[in-house]
């Protein structure tokens, strides 16, 4: 465990202020390190307030400890977290080291699908990748999207009690605003036709308090004060549900949270506009719509709910 890590333990534990001069004896070290353990702190979003002859004071944040997700996610076999960086999904495409987690406390190009920018905030966001290597052809990948999308909504539910709702196809959204977003990319050996990599990424709002006027009223945080957990604990029991329902219906738990059946969305189809009512997923996570001009089926591309 790093100085800095340390000191971000006892802060975390204590219940008020914590003279520095208490830090450097438990620790063993100089007054000095403990001020600089502090600012490498800061520096990595966690919130702590500073005053004469009281010492130091959690306030918000929380610290990405490698260790700690390794130890609890059973299946994620090696972390690496960059503290500054432009995208975990790059990260990962660099290395594409089996079952390796890229994490990051923030990233200055986050984009999602369509090459859409996702608003990161140092030290308050989930910002991560996973390297996967199935070795399977394309037909018989499981949904990927749709089984991760399942996975954090169960997460969330099973550390929080809190529900969420997907917005076909990797869209995670509570009470309304959107909450998290996915993202897939898949590397295929042309000769054998195999997937050899996925890389599945996700940006979650975990404890962001302002966001961007551009954006406010359309997303959300998980936590807007405390957390009652740490993002470690998530990260960890996301990729738990992940790999334990791989093997499982996680199409039945995409359907319970879905945003959208049942409901009236509008897409486009072949440069045509429509409208209908979402009533069903095919078993490859299609959405399947009932319009004026019969049943559509599509897989990919982007819905709007005509109500929220």
């Amino acid at each position: 465990m790093t100085t800095k890590e340390k000191v971000f333990k006892i802060l975390f534990d204590a219940v008020d202020y914590v003279n520095g001069e208490e830090i450097a004896t438990v620790l063993d070290i100089s007054r000095t390190s403990v001020w600089k353990a502090v600012k490498a702190l800061e520096k990595d979003g966690v919130l702590i307030d500073s005053v004469k002859n009281r010492g130091y004071k959690l306030i918000a944040g929380d610290l990405l400890n490698a260790n700690e997700i390794v130890e609890k996610a059973i299946d994620v076999k090696n972390v690496k977290i960059t503290p500054e960086s432009a995208s975990t999904q790059a990260d990962a495409k660099k290395d594409l080291e089996e079952n390796t987690l890229y994490l990051a406390n923030a990233q200055e190009q986050a984009r999602g699908r369509f090459g859409r920018s996702f608003y990161s905030e140092n030290g308050r966001g989930i910002y991560m990748s996973l390297v996967i290597k199935p070795h399977v052809k394309f037909s018989d990948m499981p949904q990927y999207t749709v089984l991760t999308a399942a996975a954090v909504v169960q997460a969330i539910q099973n550390l929080t009690g809190i529900d969420t709702q997907i917005k076909w196809v990797n869209d995670i959204y509570m009470n309304g605003k959107k909450l998290a977003g996915i993202l897939t990319e898949a590397q295929t050996d042309v000769e054998s036709g195999t997937v050899t990599d996925v890389i599945i990424g996700i940006g979650f709002n975990f404890a962001i308090q302002n966001f961007p006027d551009d954006i406010k009223d359309k997303v959300t945080s998980l936590f807007t004060q405390h957390p009652p957990i740490t993002r470690n604990e998530l990260i960890a029991e996301i990729w738990n549900q992940f790999f334990y329902l791989l093997d499982k219906d996680y199409l039945k738990i995409y359907k319970d949270h879905s945003l959208v059946l049942g409901r009236e969305v509008s897409f486009e189809q072949n440069g045509e506009e429509y409208t209908g009512k979402a009533v069903d997923l095919t078993d490859k996570g299609e959405l399947i719509i009932d319009t004026d001009q019969g049943q559509k089926i599509i897989s990919s591309g982007e819905i709007s709910l005509s109500k929220w």
